[in-house]
């Protein structure tokens, strides 16, 4: 199907297969402070969120934290941009830490109130947009354990870290599947250590893409769709784009590959175009009209869904997000 009227779901899956579609896929996604506290709070707002703008997909955006909290990480929210919350104690303070991190039973805590908080999107959706969970890589979610510290603890101490790493990744792989039959169709994968300016792209492949593959072939059967977010910049875009994942997402506007760089590297539906930080925080909204043109421009508008290179700044004028939304209807 082609014509107007295409439903979220016809849109999202022709575009996927780089088919022609009514018109281009979007979704923007930001976090929710404090209403992210609970699963009725998240759900209540990122219902709001679909039902005032009407993307093509829903991610479901808990706090960047929530992977930590269980194994003993505290934070709090300050009043920040971004709408994260800040660590203010680690989970794990020295190599001797990570072998002995248990495994987590994932209905309950801070992982079962993320399944919980999918459970109630996806009972009101009805199927009607595919929904993404967000979840962090076992290298990530061990940086916000630990701090920067482990890149010391991944150089210094790589046996005690792996352990650490394969506890994560066998959590959060039943985490996602439990998500998945919740009503989730899909993860949103976030890794934001695979950068050039943290790691070399060995040892990436060591304490990175080795416990990324345990969650993503975990996943890969029950996920309808699994988009790749690679945050940060000079990011090691080819190697993640080797992932069994069907679409990726980075901060195109900021770092290369551009878009139309990408899409001779990729068969995967490319997600981005928009500065989220820049142009959309800041407008007007032509600018962000003109923004979205020129990234359905640069590629023809196939394999491409708009969105944010991460997270929209929670202080975005409504105009803004309206702006944006409003473009893709030619």
């Amino acid at each position: 199907m082609t014509g107007p009227g295409m439903t979220h779901w016809e849109r999202v899956r022709a575009t996927l297969k780089g088919e022609e579609t009514d018109r281009v896929p979007i979704a923007l996604w930001r976090h929710w402070p404090p209403d992210d506290e609970t699963p009725e709070g998240l759900a209540q707002v990122t219902l709001r969120w679909q039902q005032t703008y009407d993307f093509d997909v829903v991610k479901a955006t808990p706090t960047g934290t929530y992977g930590i909290e269980d194994w003993g990480g505290r934070t709090k929210y300050v009043s920040a941009d971004h709408g994260m919350r800040t660590v203010i104690k680690l989970g794990v303070t020295s190599p001797e830490g990570w072998p002995k991190l248990e495994p987590l039973d994932v209905s309950r805590g801070y992982l079962g109130n993320q399944i919980a908080a999918i459970r109630l999107v996806a009972g009101e959706l009805r199927g009607r947009v595919p929904i993404l969970q967000t979840l962090f890589s076992p290298l990530t979610t061990a940086r916000k354990l630990a701090g920067d510290r482990v890149f010391t603890h991944l150089r210094c101490n790589p046996e005690a870290l792996k352990a650490g790493l394969q506890t994560i990744a066998e959590t959060h792989a039943r985490f996602a599947l439990e998500s998945i039959r919740a009503g989730a169709h899909g993860i949103f994968y976030a890794t934001q250590c695979d950068s050039y300016q943290l790691l070399s792209e060995a040892e990436y492949r060591e304490f990175g893409e080795v416990y990324d593959r345990i969650i993503l072939d975990a996943v890969r059967p029950e996920a309808e769709i699994i988009m790749i977010h690679a945050h940060g910049h000079d990011i090691m875009f080819d190697l993640l784009a080797r992932y069994p994942a069907d679409a990726i997402n980075w901060h195109d506007r900021a770092t290369p590959p551009s878009l139309t760089e990408a899409q001779a590297r990729t068969s995967a539906m490319l997600v981005g175009g928009i500065n989220e930080w820049q142009t959309l925080l800041n407008g007007p909204c032509e600018a962000i009209r003109a923004e979205i043109r020129e990234a359905i421009a640069q590629t023809g508008g196939r394999r491409f869904m708009v969105g944010p290179g991460c997270v929209v700044p929670i202080n975005t004028s409504p105009l803004h997000v309206r702006a944006a939304r409003d473009a893709v209807e030619g």
